[in-house]
């Protein structure tokens, strides 16, 4: 149809065209893999095992007959990890927060929401009929203004952020977002799918970075997909949250439960993150040395010590063209771009990862180093 044709047009023209990128063959610096646990000897022998034993699939949703050991394990180690009472595993990130925003809010509630959130809960936000309210990135300030003025008016509140924002590298800061849910009687959720593994001593997230307790007004979401090094998601809370989810979360009771070899290998690598958490101290090292490495190069990129580093290009076509030069290089690093960030706000993704030899990093700067200098204009 033409319309189609037209606007693959406007999207090509405008630097915001997407196209997937096979990355067989290629060095990969834009993984979520951080911990590099998705091919770990461990996991796979893991998996491996209970998939000749149960198969691909699960066979049904978990409320029909595809709820397994295997999943109850896994929900039980995730709840240990996190320090919380009861995990629900989901079929993905985006599912559960679909799922669960939608479950605990709906008319006659309110949702204060961070700009910056993730998409599946700008889209969660959308479609759980809540009055929803979004305040300017980490300004606290603005969510309190928002809640007073505007908390009273509604029945049940949530005060929804990711903790490590996928695209910024920064976090949030917990322990304001806590008060404020004391003060205004709201709860709070947050989705660690990119803390899960990665914030605190032992990874086990915001609440460990800052040092905070959990309280039953607290929702974590997490991913198995980033840190983990597996596929799916789960929501932990308070035992009546979770039974509250298995009868109201409809992205979890029609959705068919994640296949039993994913949860085994998911299981495993949750214990290595466990064993040994000499990892997630590494992880930070590893961004650091990137980062700086990135600096001294002359590119303009944020340092947080966690191990997403946007390199800032600002110029959406500017940052396909960097990949693409890139790509001829052997790197893959993605082009960030509208509405995956604001416009004139693109940049390429690095990342962080345990995969990385020191040759890889230095192959990374020194490749960036050598961009052109027709690339190079506006990148720092």
């Amino acid at each position: 149809m033409e319309w189609l044709r037209q606007e693959l047009k406007r999207l090509e023209f405008e630097g915001l065209y997407r196209q997937r990128i096979l990355r067989d063959g290629l060095k990969d610096f834009c993984s979520n893999d951080y911990l590099a646990l998705r091919d770990h000897p461990q996991v796979l022998e893991e998996s491996a095992l209970v998939l000749r034993s149960s198969g691909l699939g699960s066979g049904a949703s978990p409320l029909v007959s595809g709820y397994t050991l295997h999943h109850k394990r896994l929900e039980e180690k995730l709840a240990e990890f996190k320090g919380l009472p009861r995990c629900l595993l989901f079929g993905s990130g985006y599912m559960a927060n679909l799922g669960a925003l939608q479950a605990l809010a709906g008319e006659g509630d309110v949702l204060f929401s961070d700009e910056l959130n993730h998409a599946s809960i700008v889209d969660a936000c959308r479609l759980s009929r809540a009055k929803t309210f979004v305040f300017r990135h980490l300004d606290y300030l603005h969510l309190q203004e928002l809640l007073s003025l505007h908390r009273k008016d509604y029945r049940r509140c949530l005060i929804v952020s990711d903790t490590l924002f996928s695209m910024e590298g920064d976090v949030a800061h917990v322990p304001t977002l806590k008060r404020l849910c004391e003060e205004y009687d709201c709860m709070l959720y947050l989705d660690e799918a990119h803390a899960t593994g990665v914030l605190g001593a032992e990874g086990r997230g915001g609440l460990e970075a800052f040092g905070e307790s959990w309280q039953e007004y607290i929702v974590l979401m997490g991913t198995l997909s980033k840190a983990i090094g597996s596929y799916g998601a789960f929501v932990c809370g308070s035992q009546e949250l979770c039974e509250y989810l298995v009868n109201k979360a409809r992205s979890l009771i029609f959705s068919t439960a994640l296949p039993p070899a994913v949860c085994a290998g998911a299981t495993k690598a949750v214990e290595l993150i466990q064993r040994e958490s000499w990892r997630v101290q590494k992880l930070r090292e590893v961004s650091w040395q990137i980062c700086q490495g990135l600096k001294d190069a002359g590119l303009e990129v944020s340092c947080t010590g966690t191990p997403i580093i946007p390199l800032m290009v600002y110029q959406e076509k500017r940052a396909v063209r960097i990949r693409e030069w890139l790509l001829e290089q052997g790197i893959l690093l993605q082009a960030i771009r509208y509405p995956a960030v604001p416009k004139g706000r693109a940049r390429l993704r690095v990342t962080a990862s345990l995969r990385y030899s020191r040759e890889d990093m230095s192959l990374l700067v020194e490749t960036l180093k050598s961009l052109p200098s027709h690339l190079r204009k506006n990148v720092v």
